[in-house]
This record gives C-alpha cells, structure tokens and sequence, in this order.
C-alpha cells in the first residue's frame, strides 16, 4: 500500500491546524506557507476534511479552519480514510459477505489479506492526533526549520 499526496500532506495540514489553532481559525494560507504546500491543493484536501467531519470552516475576518472534534477524537486513520478511501491494500471478493469468489470455501491466502488489513486500520486508529502533535513538538517541528518533519 503507498499513500498518495492527499494523505501524506492532509495528515500534515492537519497536525499543523491541531498545533496553530488555540488562538482561533487557521488559515489555509498560513498552513500553506509553513508546510510549504500549494494553497489550491491544500483547500482541497480541507474541503475532503470539512465533509469528513474532522474540520470545520469559519469564515470572514480571520477567519479558516478550525478542528470539528478534539485532537484525541481524531485518528490518523480517520483522516486518511476521508482523504485516500479505503486503506486496505489488497481487495479479496472471499472477504466479502456476499460470497462472490468462487474459490473462498477452499482459499487459504484470504486469511493473509484479512490480517493485513485489518493491521493497518487498527495501527492507523490507534494513533490520535493529539499523539502526533505531542510527537510534532518533541522533534521540534514547530520551529523554523522543519524540513526533517515532512514526508
């Protein structure tokens, strides 16, 4: 399974959001400039957000983004599921409950694929994005230089 950009750079978005919003809405501006990502594409991964739940727009004068929920109601998985879809890398019909492959009855490597998936979503749900902030601000990624913080 390899992410794409939406996943990579809205976890990001986000964690910057969770870091910069005690005083109030977010720009998208702002979190454009400090993660040095293009604020067309950005607005877009907030819109995917904002109709996930996860983010909120508050317009006007100072106005941007601010966190629906608190950070640790909020997982990494819930963010790149409303970003990426599904995280399951490998698609069995044996896994799914209307019986359509042929083959599940007598299938071993179905189990494989169950495994996998289901070890990704539970490591990805179990990291809440107050862990990744905490995590943000032990390796210093809030400060001025934070190209060893992004991927």
């Amino acid at each position: 399974m390899k992410l794409s950009t939406k996943g990579r750079y809205g976890l990001r978005a986000l964690i910057d959001l969770a870091e910069h919003s005690e005083d109030g809405p977010v720009s998208t501006a702002s979190i454009s400039a400090r993660q040095e990502l293009s604020e067309r594409y950005l607005e877009q991964l907030m819109s995917m957000l904002k109709k996930a739940g996860l983010v909120r727009s508050v317009r006007g004068a100072g106005g941007g983004y601010v966190l629906a929920k608190k950070m640790e109601e909020i997982s990494a998985g819930d963010v790149l599921r409303a970003l990426e879809g599904s995280l399951e890398p490998v698609e069995c019909a044996g896994l799914e409950p209307d019986g359509a492959c042929k083959a599940a009855d007598s299938c071993v490597t179905k189990y494989v694929w169950k495994r996998i998936n289901e070890s990704i979503s539970r490591t990805v749900d179990e990291i809440s994005l107050d862990q990744l902030v905490e995590e943000s601000k032990k390796k210093g990624c809030s400060d001025a230089d934070r190209s060893a913080c992004r991927n």
